[in-house]
C-alpha cells in the first residue's frame, strides 16, 4: 500500500531532496532524463515540442541538451512564457532573445502565442504519483495551460525522482500527465 501524503508535504519533501543534489549529480541525472527521453520516443524532424528553461538555483533537470539536440534534428522548439497571469507557448529558434521574468524565470521575448497543435509537452515538476498527478509550484500555470483548447498529443513530465507516494488532495482542476521520465526509465500512466 502507497503512503498518501497531502501537495504541501509532497512538495516540502521534495524540494528538499532536489535542493540536496549537487551541480554534478543535477547534470549527470539530467543527462539520464534525456537519454531514457532519446529512448522511448522516436521524435521527427517538425514535431512541435514545448519544453520548459530551468530555474538554475531551485536545481531543476537542464534542458539545454533536450534543446541542444532538438535544433540539431530539426524539431520546433517552444517554450512557456507568463503573459497576463497565463501561460502561452513560444516558439523560439537558435537566435532568440530572452529575459528573466519576476519569478526569477528565462522567458522568450518575443510574445507571438502560436495556437498550434504540440507533439510533446516536457513539463517540470517537483513530484508526480503512480497516476500521473503532478506538483509544481502551485501556481497551477501547467494545468491551466493543459486546460486550454490546445491539442496536446503528450504531456510528460521530467523529474529526478520515482513516484513513490500518492497525492491526497488532487482537486478537480488538476490535470494529469501522460507519462514520466525518470532517470530508471519511463511511466506510462496511460496503461493504468
Amino acid at each position: 500500500m502507497n503512503l498518501s501524503l497531502t501537495k504541501k508535504e509532497l512538495r516540502t519533501i521534495y524540494k528538499a531532496k532536489r535542493m540536496a543534489l549537487s551541480q554534478d549529480e543535477v547534470d549527470f541525472l539530467s543527462e539520464k532524463i534525456f537519454e531514457q527521453f532519446i529512448l522511448q520516443f522516436n521524435i521527427n524532424e517538425n514535431q512541435k515540442v514545448n519544453i520548459f528553461l530551468p530555474i538554475k538555483k531551485f536545481h531543476e533537470i537542464n534542458t539545454q541538451i533536450f534543446i541542444d539536440y532538438f535544433f540539431d534534428n530539426k524539431i520546433r522548439v517552444f517554450v512557456p512564457k507568463i503573459q497576463s497571469g497565463k501561460m502561452i507557448s513560444v516558439e523560439i529558434f537558435t537566435d532568440s532573445k530572452f529575459e528573466v521574468n519576476n519569478l526569477g524565470i528565462n522567458e522568450p521575448v518575443s510574445n507571438i502565442n502560436l495556437d498550434v497543435d504540440l507533439d510533446f509537452v516536457l513539463t517540470p515538476l517537483l513530484y508526480c504519483d503512480r497516476f500521473g498527478n503532478r506538483i509544481g509550484y502551485g501556481k497551477g500555470f501547467y494545468d491551466s495551460f493543459f486546460s486550454d483548447d490546445l491539442k496536446i498529443h503528450n504531456k510528460i513530465g521530467l523529474n529526478f525522482f520515482s513516484p513513490n507516494e500518492d497525492i491526497s488532495d488532487v482537486f478537480e482542476k488538476d490535470v494529469a500527465l501522460d507519462g514520466l521520465i525518470a532517470p530508471f526509465g519511463f511511466i506510462n500512466f496511460n496503461d493504468k
